[in-house]
């Protein structure tokens, strides 16, 4: 139930540059959901997922269990209007599956896919792309350790549509067409996506798996399952493992959406009574508990992966109930986390050691609760990075922390909650149906964002949360069975896992440099001149009821009054002239523009005091290039948005030059290259854009020496004229008054004074010329893997949208027929692709391109495929079946 921790921008990149893809599933704790006031609990007639529990019931959604022991939960939910989410969750992931069977879950999820009982091989994906229904995105299934969960997204929902619906989900659940032809077919497809697993991310995951889960099933049952399993399963053995496991009282069907709940719960009983379970219901297995005895460390060699060190306290898991006690106890643990995260991000930013670091607690299928530190050294000193990560450690768990510090993070807390209760009203139904499901897999429950306040204030005015408490914490949340630390590294050493050991068991001095940041105030920025004064306001999309507003000094403020965004403001700020304003001739600091530009500050105020500044408010300080702008971007509240302009105003006025970030920047990025060679879609990544620009230097990820030359000086030579140049133009949309918004643009954008124009002028974009034979990159990763991409060019601008709109239907016609032909019926490729992009901030250079993974000798196959594709969409017209 406690709210997602926040750590700062730059740390929560690193970390996933760490883990990303392929970190181990954790199971957070998931955010209570919707509204009431608290009532007596615990009753006899209290709805399934409460049993229990003393926690406010959300009275929104209505819970049932039918005869056969299918649980339900049905609810009313107009985001976005006209949808329906359905989830069906089926408790059985590749923790069920035995040695000759791994895999068999995920397989399975295929198969169920591609027909059942109630529709033929292939229809239903024809079925509900009628329905508008977007295969991979709007229909699509996950297989973890624990479960398997079908998900279906219904835009423009009819009850006849979801009845269809729901009888094409029970027919998968309760039949699925496991026959040796379905096998057949669908089987490459599963090899494939093994197969374009990224494999360092891959070896770094296994291992993690077997150092932490050491005598646990977990350490051996990744989903993907095993080549050999997956070549060796037959019919009968995938039929036998969804006779045993897929049953209904095994089953959790979750519907929400733009329709009455009467409906919603008349159609499950409908399509999910009469299914029966085939013979005796087996026992959950063990998923055992952690234990001594087993390795304390383990490391691997992937130069493709950052320097880092993984050291994890496993404790065991064990069902608690869900009640308010519990989870006002769980609050002080996650605010001594916080805590310990801010010092840890202080430290990094500051330099010294290493570059990111921080703390989670999570409970992993259902085999452990852990607490994992993670760290990125700055540099190959693994060992220094650990001492000085475990030296805060150590201080917040000697001495207690200042009741400032702690009152900073309730404070955050409680601001991201009352945020929640502000925007309830518009919350997706899709993430509302996400949620309860998370719930399920970890035995939890959801209550209303009201209810969560309360506990949370509960706790507050208990005064759980004193130095004293969050000491205890600090140091409870660091014990358990084992420790055991993982370690990446560049080059073999003999001697690392005796490094390692000596590491974990040092005895470290704790650090108490404790840097804290007090109250610092919007006052104290720069001051940014007199009010400017509203030239034009003029009504210029009366059909969206757009108002434009020119001010004196040349800024354009694009406005839309919308209470629709219940409790939310969007704030988009383009300045400049984008990639148009960069050097097209040479190699620029540019690329650090994104991570860097931010953090180094605002007038006086460095990254600390910006998030003193802004932490306990709705401001944001997001920044992106566009193709003919540079970006600041927020999402903020009526009642912030003076300061959050204020703040994006300052910033181009008076920027700060704190060299720190560009330093940590650079470092973050050298500390991974190794890694845009490591895979074909790394290499893609890293080469496609560059190729397709005709090399010019403002696309593509740039040359290890320009990200090893930037300099704090180099970095502020570019981008401080182009700060300060170009036209302004700001687009404000969502829960807010519209002439107090004007008053607050021209009180800040407009008190700007006329700002010079860009430069000079970029030349224009190049598509390369026509190659008879591919371009070849190669990658160092496995050999059974490769890329192909080939691309069209078509065109650019603001005056081509309506033939950008006719590429995107003619990218997705062309995606489908790929998907079929390179998926479903060669079966060399899980995920193929065709995309149009289409730069409206430009005159050209857009494309649409096609782009598979496959296996090196069978490039050739997807160019021929591609063309022919092409070629018969020229040649014959579409029909209306597959154009709807």
């Amino acid at each position: 139930m406690p709210p997602i921790q926040r750590l700062p921008h730059f740390a929560l990149f690193a970390l996933a540059v760490l883990l990303a893809p392929a970190a181990i599933q954790a199971q957070n704790a998931p955010q209570t959901a919707p509204q009431a006031a608290p009532r007596p609990v615990q009753t006899a007639d209290d709805p399934w997922l409460y049993k229990g529990s003393d926690l406010v019931h959300d009275p929104e959604w209505k819970f049932g269990r039918l005869p056969n022991g299918v649980r339900y939960a049905v609810r009313k939910n107009g985001v976005p209007p006209g949808q329906v989410s359905v989830r069906v969750r089926i408790d059985a992931g590749s923790l069920m599956e035995q040695d000759s069977e791994r895999g068999f879950a995920h397989l399975l999820e295929h198969l169920s896919f591609r027909g059942s009982i109630h529709v033929p091989d292939g229809e239903s994906k024809r079925i509900w792309q009628r329905y508008g229904v977007t295969f991979g995105s709007d229909s699509n299934a996950t297989t973890t350790f624990t479960a398997t969960t079908y998900k279906l997204d219904l835009p423009s929902a009819t009850s006849e549509k979801l009845d269809e619906s729901l009888k094409i989900l029970s027919g998968m659940m309760i039949g699925p067409a496991i026959t040796p032809a379905a096998l057949t077919a669908e089987r490459p497809v599963v090899l494939a996506e093994q197969r374009e697993q990224p494999g360092p991310q891959v070896r770094l995951q296994d291992a993690q798996l077997d150092l932490v889960f050491a005598g646990q099933p977990v350490a051996q049952r990744e989903p993907i399952g095993t080549v050999e399993t997956l070549t060796g399963a037959t019919a009968d053995a995938v039929k036998a493992f969804h006779d045993r496991w897929y049953r209904p009282e095994r089953a959790t069907v979750i519907v929400i959406g733009d329709m009455d709940p009467a409906i919603l719960e008349q159609l499950v009983t409908k399509h999910f009574s009469a299914w029966q379970g085939t013979g005796a219901a087996p026992a959950t297995p063990d998923f055992g508990q952690p234990s001594t005895g087993h390795p304390v460390a383990a490391s691997i060699v992937e130069p493709a992966i950052p320097p880092m060190v993984m050291v994890t306290t496993v404790r065991p898991w064990t069902v608690f109930a869900d009640t308010v006690i519990f989870n006002q106890k769980r609050m002080i643990d996650l605010v001594a986390i916080r805590i310990i995260n801010r010092r840890l991000e202080t430290r990094a930013r500051s330099g010294g050691t290493f570059l990111a670091a921080g703390a989670d607690l999570t409970d992993v299928a259902r085999s452990a609760n852990m607490t994992t530190v993670q760290v990125l050294p700055a540099g190959s000193d693994w060992e220094a990075a650990l001492r000085d990560v475990r030296a805060v450690i150590a201080d917040a768990q000697e001495t207690p922390p200042t009741q400032a510090e702690i009152d900073r993070e309730l404070a955050e807390i409680e601001a991201a909650m009352k945020q929640r209760i502000n925007t309830a009203p518009v919350e997706a139904g899709s993430k509302i149906a996400e949620d309860l499901v998370e719930a399920v897999d970890i035995n939890e429950t959801v209550t209303t964002p009201e209810g969560s306040y309360d506990i949370f204030k509960g706790a507050v005015e208990a005064k759980f949360f004193t130095p004293e408490n969050v000491l205890a914490a600090s140091k409870k949340v660091f014990e358990g069975v084992a420790t055991r630390a993982l370690v990446n590294i560049h080059a073999p050493d003999a001697k690392v896992l005796t490094k390692v050991t000596a590491a974990l068991s040092a005895n470290v001095a704790a650090d108490g440099n404790r840097k804290f940041v007090g109250d610092v105030s919007f006052d104290a920025l720069p001051k940014l001149g007199a009010p400017g004064v509203v030239a034009l306001r003029q009504t210029v999309l009366p059909s969206a009821q757009i108002d434009q507003v020119t001010y004196s000094n040349g800024v354009k403020l694009l406005l839309r009054q919308d209470q629709g965004e219940t409790g939310k403001v969007y704030v988009r700020v383009r300045f400049g002239a984008g990639l148009k304003a960069l050097p097209a001739d040479r190699q620029s600091p540019a690329w650090a523009g994104e991570p860097a530009l931010m953090a180094s500050g605002v007038g006086t105020y460095g990254q600390e005091e910006l998030d003193a500044l802004t932490g306990r408010r709705q401001i944001g300080m997001d920044f992106s290039i566009d193709d003919d702008a540079f970006v600041l971007s927020a999402q903020t509240t009526k009642d912030d948005l003076a300061d959050q302009l204020k703040l994006f105003a300052t910033k181009l006025a008076a920027p700060g030059w704190d060299p720190n970030p560009v330093i940590r920047a650079r470092a973050g990025v050298l500390s991974g290259f190794a890694g845009l060679s490591s895979s074909p879609d790394a290499v893609v990544s890293r080469d496609l854009e560059s190729l397709l620009h005709s090399g010019d230097p403002r696309w593509g990820i740039p040359p290890r020496a320009t990200v090893e030359s930037i300099t704090p000086a180099s970095f502020r030579k570019l981008w401080e004229p182009l700060l300060a140049s170009g036209p302004i133009e700001i687009s404000i949309f969502g829960d807010m008054d519209a002439n107090v918004t004007v008053d607050a643009v021209a009180a800040t954008f407009g008190a700007l004074p006329p700002r010079p124009a860009v430069a000079s002028a970029a030349p224009p974009v190049k598509f390369p010329a026509h190659v008879a034979k591919p371009v070849v990159r190669t990658h160092t990763g496995k050999k059974d893997q490769a890329a192909a991409v080939i691309a069209w060019p078509t065109g650019g601008g603001s005056a081509g949208i309506t033939e950008s709109r006719k590429l995107e239907v003619l990218a997705a016609i062309f995606r489908d027929r790929l998907i079929d032909q390179l998926r479903s019926q060669a079966g060399i490729s899980y995920s193929p692709n065709v995309a149009s992009q289409w730069p409206v901030g430009m005159p050209n250079g857009g494309k649409l391109l096609a782009l598979g993974m496959v296996p090196p000798d069978k490039t050739d196959f997807f160019f021929k495929l591609s063309r022919d594709i092409a070629a018969d969409l020229v040649a014959k017209p579409i029909e209306a079946d597959e154009l709807n």
